[in-house]
């Protein structure tokens, strides 16, 4: 199978279909990271859609999608933050553009975002500890062609108690203790590895 890993610069997905005997690439504006630039492509991945691809996974970035940026909307004198606004849309559109791809197979994964409120709503929520990640953060795949994710390890995540009382996913406090805000970023980006193995298993299989 022919697949198309859109906006993974971590390469998880694209590793494990790889295992599995497909033929996978990530495609990135930005370089791998993943320690496989010969599955690799650089570059605008609108470019790359009607490459007859049998499938596509795509993790539109979520920085202007996610509703836990949404107050950044509004400035502090509750006027319209007009040039984030302006993102947000672009951001959509790029959404609808991977959505409407000529790919018999599509998932598109974001977090709880406004995609769901703007285009569609999700065929379903997962989370990373149904697969065996300590993990609890919610993830929502729109999907076309492609059934729903069966759980395959579900595990109960752990969490972090701060001295005020608050409680945290574990996960998400260690990755709030990264000071550099693109690399804390790029932390809660990447693709869990159980999720990964899920999806070029689930979706994809065996291409022996």
């Amino acid at each position: 199978m022919k697949v198309l890993v859109a906006c993974e610069e971590s390469q998880a997905v694209t590793i494990e279909l790889r295992k599995l005997g497909h033929e996978a690439f990530s495609c990135d504006i930005k370089d791998c990271t993943g320690g496989h630039p010969e599955w690799h492509i650089k570059g605008d991945v609108i470019e790359q859609l009607d490459k007859g691809w049998d499938m596509m996974i795509a993790h539109p970035p979520c920085t202007f999608l996610s509703v836990s940026g949404a107050r950044w909307l509004y400035n502090k004198d509750k006027t319209r933050n007009e040039d984030r606004w302006k993102k947000r849309e672009l951001a959509l559109d790029f959404v609808r553009v991977l959505m409407a791809a000529p790919i018999p197979k599509i998932a598109i994964e974001n977090p709880i975002s406004c995609i769901s409120s703007q285009i569609r709503k999700p065929e379903q929520i997962i989370r990373p500890f149904m697969f065996g990640e300590d993990a609890s953060k919610a993830t929502c795949l729109w999907l076309k062609g492609l059934p729903k994710l069966e759980p395959t390890n579900i595990i109960n995540p752990t969490t972090h108690t701060t001295k005020s009382g608050k409680v945290y996913d574990a996960w998400w406090f260690k990755s709030s203790l990264i000071s550099n805000l693109e690399d804390r970023s790029a932390f809660r980006s990447k693709t869990f590895k159980g999720v990964a193995k899920a999806i070029a298993e689930q979706w994809a299989g065996s291409n022996d």
